[in-house]
């Protein structure tokens, strides 16, 4: 059995960690460098940032971020947010980045997959996807920070993106972001049965029964939170004893 992963998320915009609701109301929370250091020494597993206006902005990402947070941190780190070809990629692993994560780009050309899978491995490629539910049921996929639905199939679009290389997938909720009622288990669950690469759940975390809740029921190899952790509410270490405890295979921290 692989080993479950705690990932805090941080949302960066104009160089701060911020944090909305729904991708909306974003309140400033702290400088990344300084977030990114306190959850590499707190024990979290891995990291996440995401420019979250870089793709409806169409502007370039922040790679003095990067840099930055690569020579203070010593747990790998995945980027995203306004990749857009494979000279972005170079540049974001070059500053220091493990892994990069691809979402309007990879709608609006989903060879840049493939092409960074054949160029870097596809354990640097990560296929992060916002999906919402549509009035007939259906997980559509939505692009430019939540901004624009593609009407696409987010099931189908998760398992087009393992044959094309993706090494993992994000998968987040639009509908549970930041309303800390729990994780779309439906959603999760639907994804992670489909592929057979790690799914990172992402999107409502709210108390540590719903971490449990999307390792059992959701079949998350990961499982991704943001304002629960950046506002203390969970302990990563607190968080990691009590799924140790429910019996879910995990990295503690000593």
């Amino acid at each position: 059995m692989l080993t479950k992963r705690i990932i805090p998320c941080l949302d960066v915009n104009k160089g701060r960690v911020v944090k909305g609701t729904k991708f909306k109301n974003l309140v400033d929370v702290e400088d990344p460098v300084k977030l990114a250091k306190f959850y590499s020494q707190a024990g979290a597993d891995e990291l996440v940032f995401y420019d979250i206006t870089a793709s409806n902005e169409n502007r370039d990402i922040f790679l003095n971020v990067v840099e930055r947070t690569a020579e203070e941190v010593y747990i790998p780190f995945t980027i995203g947010g306004g990749i857009r070809t494979i000279d972005d990629f170079t540049a974001v692993l070059r500053a220091g980045a493990d892994k990069v994560s691809v979402n309007s780009a990879a709608v609006k050309n989903p060879q840049i997959i493939q092409e960074a899978a054949l160029k870097f491995g596809r354990q640097c490629v990560v296929l992060s996807i916002d999906a919402k539910k549509n009035n007939n049921d259906l997980y559509t996929v939505y692009i430019n920070g939540g901004r624009v639905d593609t009407k696409l199939d987010a099931l189908k679009w998760a398992i087009e993106g393992e044959k094309l290389g993706a090494g993992e997938i994000v998968i987040n909720s639009i509908d549970t972001d930041g309303v800390k009622d729990g994780y779309d288990i439906e959603l999760v669950k639907a994804i992670s049965k489909s592929v057979n690469i790690p799914v990172v759940a992402s999107g409502g975390a709210g108390k540590r029964e719903d971490f449990l809740k999307v390792f059992r029921d959701g079949s998350a190899d990961a499982a991704l939170a943001a304002s629960v952790f950046h506002y203390g509410e969970i302990s990563i270490k607190e968080l990691k004893e009590y799924l140790y405890d429910n019996e879910i295979e995990i990295r503690r921290i000593k």
